[in-house]
């Protein structure tokens, strides 16, 4: 009997039953389209390597698979990919040729809405609009993907590489993405990962806006206007990023709460941490290294934990305007290459407080001309007395801890990597 049940069940595995996914290969000169329309939900098609024209629109569950990275071109109209249909996998395509409407979005990948859980790896998506638009999608896999815009555009006639628009859930993982304008662009999208990505050569290596919950980690952003923009966000984990070479900010933090920034490389910017309107943020174990101006806190930023940072060679080490002092390092102090004072008992602390900026500093910024006046003995004579008469004395970034030594002993390797031209 149990001999009997065997043979059926093995004759019932052998046959195989209506709908079992089938897997479609389509060659150069045949029509991919009509492969799309004909396949069944689960399918795979396998794309030879060669170039395929048009504006292709997938609405059902398939994987698109190209072997030896096959061509998909849009003809310079539209969207050369539309997903509107979830559980879609992209994998090994050179996707490109979008059109060139901003208004209308035109990408290489346009993830339309409700296309969940929609995968793209390992393509080239090249000279588009947007590199892929996702809107209203939750759960998408963007993995190691080479992403470049239309270089020849001025920055504002670009899309962006990955655009994020009200999603949840998605992870931008291993990707290589520039020459667009804002190498990932972030908007009202939660709970994400972002990691182990390369933006360069962008106005923002990434811009967030009214986003929560996300992380951002081990990503390099260099050569870009702006590092890092997070912009009306809370809820962010900002750990292991390095952020160099871009001409204004390494990493901007605008209207933000609630988050954690730590053990970020941020070297050879124009400013390195741009702080403004910032409250119960955890700032600590960061190198800032080699910027014009280590970090500029305004707005009202206060109430923020800075501990740990190594703060070495930068021009101006803080750019600060408040109508009081803003105490960092209570607890255990930051590293400060500029401190003049010294550590008696030698516990590796200061023994005298560390003051970011006097009165000829305020000077300086309101009236720039002055610095030509710099090294004059009446410039010196104001600074010293300034430092004697505490009713002369401005508002500062003031450490009561100064370390002696920075934490951070590799950072001389950072030193020098300036935006090309500057």
């Amino acid at each position: 009997m149990t001999a009997i049940k065997g043979l059926l069940l093995g004759c019932m595995m052998a046959v195989p039953t209506f709908g079992d996914a089938a897997t479609i290969l389509v060659k150069p000169g045949e029509s991919l389209q009509q492969a799309i329309a004909k396949a069944q939900a689960g399918d795979t098609i396998e794309i030879t390597r060669g170039r395929y024209q048009g504006n292709f629109l997938i609405d059902k569950k398939l994987t698109l698979r190209g072997i030896n990275r096959p061509t998909i071109s849009g003809e310079n109209r539209g969207d050369t990919i539309r997903i509107v249909s979830p559980d879609v996998v992209i994998e090994g395509l050179i996707v490109r040729d979008s059109g060139d409407s901003l208004k209308d979005q035109n990408a290489g990948i346009y993830i339309f809405p409700g296309a969940h859980r929609t995968i793209v790896k390992n393509c080239d998506i090249t000279y588009n609009l947007f590199g892929l638009w996702i809107e209203k999608s939750n759960d998408v896999l963007i993995e190691n993907n080479l992403i470049t815009g239309k270089r020849e555009y001025n920055s504002s006639q670009r899309g962006n590489g990955v655009q994020l628009y009200n999603t949840k859930g998605a992870r931008i993982i291993g990707n290589n993405i520039s020459f667009v304008r804002d190498a990932l662009y972030v908007d009202v999208s939660h709970h994400a990962i972002f990691r182990g990505n390369k933006l360069h050569h962008s106005r923002y290596g990434s811009h967030y806006m009214n986003s929560y919950y996300n992380l951002w980690e081990d990503n390099d952003s260099y050569f870009n206007r702006g590092g890092l923009a997070l912009m009306e966000v809370r809820d962010q984990v900002v750990r292991n990023n390095r952020t160099w070479g871009n001409s204004d900010h390494g990493i901007m933090l605008r209207t933000m709460q609630d988050s954690l920034v730590e053990n970020n490389v941020i070297a050879g910017n124009s400013r390195g941490l741009f702080i403004y309107d910032v409250e119960y943020v955890n700032i600590k174990n960061n190198l800032v290294v080699d910027n014009r101006v280590g970090v500029h806190l305004s707005a009202g930023s206060t109430r923020n934990q800075v501990e740990g940072n190594d703060f070495i060679g930068n021009r101006e080490q803080i750019r600060y305007v408040g109508a009081k002092d803003e105490k960092w390092g209570v607890q255990s102090g930051n590293h400060w290459s500029n401190y003049l004072g010294w550590d008696r008992n030698a516990d590796g602390f200061g023994d005298v407080s560390y003051e970011a900026n006097d009165m000829v500093d305020r000077l300086n910024w309101r009236y720039p001309s002055t610095q030509l006046l710099l090294a004059s003995p009446a410039v010196q004579a104001l600074r010293l007395v300034s430092q004697q008469f505490p009713v002369l004395r401005v508002p500062s970034v003031v450490d009561p801890k100064p370390r002696m030594q920075p934490t951070n002993k590799q950072w001389r390797q950072w030193h020098g990597k300036h935006y090309p031209g500057q």
